[in-house]
């Protein structure tokens, strides 16, 4: 089947290159334009950009994808599906060119966690479960009808960086098969049904820890924002990243105010939240690198009775 395949950032990596090793021809590729990065903001090219020239594959980069200019240069394009992985949303105009349609593999079991940050937003709710779909675009975003589906567990400490290289992984080959399916006319079309939930960009507010929370719910959004962007809280007008925590005690009443130091040991700063005590064992001060509790303290005097905010 001739393909042309759109994404970005380091998820769609295995989906494009399993797709290129497979009897499938991936006749183009469509990401997003080169963008500054470092402290020189060197123009670098996106991860599937990265790919595709390794692989010689032709590159699209449009800034809009509504762009006349850029929808006849699709239709220039002999595909018979395009894949859509970690993406921008399509306009009508563009996902109904291939006579086979536009698939999208999203990270998460739709029809819950629709939205751009599925990965991150079930790790924060606390979710046991997730796993990948594989659904028909239509107009509504992530709400077409799925063709296939694989859930996984989430066990207690996983960060989303650990879950996003899973799910990218176990994605690529539901992707695969999928694509299979479809050139051999056996793909199923299921509508979603079930609790919608959504699962929307994550903003700097988000990030920002609320200590009146219980410990678990603080927990799981530091390693549901691990390891980027990160949670944060304030110690002495200072924004402090909290990279890595545990909980001590989850459900009890904690001994101190949400967000005061309650104890300090070589390895870990004691915090006391709205309900329970969360260890901090890996941090990064402002301006500095990530670095573990132990460093930091050899560097800073924290009292215990300070707080965070």
């Amino acid at each position: 089947m001739n393909i042309l395949f759109m994404g970005t950032p380091e998820f769609a990596i295995p989906s494009l290159e399993k797709l290129i090793a497979s009897h499938h021809r991936v006749l183009a590729v469509v990401t997003g334009p080169d963008k500054p990065v470092g402290r020189g903001l060197k123009l670098s090219p996106t991860p599937v950009k990265q790919v595709a020239q390794r692989h010689g594959i032709p590159v699209l980069t449009p800034e809009k994808l509504s762009e006349d200019s850029f929808i006849a240069a699709l239709r220039q394009i002999p595909a018979d599906l395009y894949v859509v992985v970690a993406f921008r949303i399509l306009p009508t105009a563009v996902f109904t060119i291939p006579s086979q349609g536009a698939i999208n593999l999203h990270a998460s079991l739709l029809p819950k966690y629709r939205g751009a940050a599925p990965i991150n937003w079930a790790i924060i709710n606390g979710e046991s479960e997730t796993g990948v779909t594989t659904f028909f675009i239509e107009q509504q975003v992530d709400a077409g009808n799925w063709i296939l589906q694989r859930a996984i567990p989430i066990s207690p400490d996983e960060t989303a960086g650990e879950l996003h290289d899973r799910l990218s992984l176990i994605g690529a080959d539901l992707l695969l098969e999928t694509v299979d399916l479809i050139e051999s006319g056996r793909a199923p079309r299921h509508p979603q049904q079930g609790e919608v939930t959504r699962a929307p960009k994550i903003t700097r507010e988000i990030c920002h820890i609320d200590w009146q929370k219980d410990s678990l719910a603080i927990y799981n959004l530091i390693r549901g924002l691990s390891p980027l962007p990160r949670a944060f809280t304030y110690y002495q007008n200072q924004e402090l990243k909290i990279c890595r925590a545990h909980v001590v005690t989850p459900d009890v009443a904690a001994p101190g105010l949400p967000g005061q130091i309650i104890d300090i040991n070589k390895e870990a700063i004691f915090v006391a939240t709205g309900r329970g005590v969360l260890a901090i064992t890996e941090l990064q001060p402002e301006n500095k690198r990530r670095m573990s509790t132990a460093e930091y303290l050899r560097g800073h005097r924290l009292r215990i009775g300070e707080l965070l905010n």
